[in-house]
């Protein structure tokens, strides 16, 4: 009979090769992008498949820039996620603090009102959220690409469940020594919930990041584009053109990746510390 040693260190084995392989499952695609990216336009369909492009074909990202002004794209998604995230954080704060700290009539009901408009498609509040940011004029500005954003159920919601997980009995304290609400929620929360904010800031930031329906509708000028409409003009403007397309992936995806990276532990411990209690 195996002891249980060996029987701890096969489930470790198994499980370190289970995440190995759900791993470079994941990663596959990224590494045939970033290979096609870098080949020559005959190794991109060549037979059999050329998995490590030779000769290096760097021009090829240079050349995305020029055919497309990239540039520009990147710089709207940075402004759109950066005030997306920021209105986020702020909206999402401020309620989840009222539904935990603040008593008044039918908090209960708005709050599973807050969690409703969770289970409804974004492609359902596409039409009333145009028609608003048409009537105040906000077609191809930042306003439009943001404001019908700056508040989710989501990030109530998490920031709630976190915020239910903090001592009760440090804002009694807190409120018996004269601190105001505004001041122990900048003072005492926020410190305390870093994780969970920067949970919720980096799915907002990705989230808006990756959005692509809604930018196409609410901008009507090139110039107010941003990175996934670029690489939709990218792929009408190059075809079959599959190397310099990939090039363009691969920029537009960098961001993305480092943002994960850098904060991924944030991400987890916030994911996790939200969960526990409802």
């Amino acid at each position: 009979m195996i002891s249980y040693r060996y029987r701890k260190i096969l489930n470790t084995v198994l499980m370190q090769f289970l995440l190995i392989a759900t791993s470079a499952v994941i990663l596959f695609p990224l590494y045939i992008a970033i290979s096609t990216s870098l080949k020559e336009p005959a190794q991109v369909f060549a037979y059999p498949y050329a998995w490590i492009p030779d000769p290096i074909r760097w021009e090829n990202y240079p050349l995305v820039f020029s055919l497309v002004p990239l540039w520009r794209f990147l710089f709207n998604s940075v402004v759109q996620s950066t005030m997306t995230t920021v209105a986020t954080m702020v909206t999402s704060a401020l309620a989840a603090f009222a539904f935990v700290y603040i008593d008044f009539i039918g908090k209960k009901f708005i709050f599973l009102l807050v969690l409703a408009t969770m289970m409804v498609s974004g492609e359902v509040t596409v039409i009333p959220n145009y028609l608003l940011v048409q009537s105040f004029g906000w077609v191809d500005t930042y306003w439009g690409l943001t404001v019908p954003f700056f508040a989710t159920g989501f990030g109530i919601f998490l920031l709630r469940q976190f915020f239910m997980q903090i001592p009760r009995e440090l804002y009694d304290a807190a409120v018996v020594d004269g601190c105001s609400r505004f001041r122990y929620l900048f003072v005492v929360i926020i410190p305390l919930s870093r994780a969970a904010l920067g949970t919720l800031a980096v799915y907002t930031y990705l989230s808006t990041w990756n959005q692509y329906f809604w930018p196409l509708i609410v901008t009507n000028r090139t110039f107010m584009r941003t990175v996934q409409i670029g690489i939709a003009m990218l792929r009408d403007e190059e075809g079959d053109a599959w190397h310099t397309i990939m090039a363009g992936v691969v920029v537009v995806t960098l961001p993305a990746i480092i943002l994960f990276l850098v904060f991924q532990k944030q991400l987890i411990r916030g994911i996790v510390g939200g969960a526990v209690k409802g």
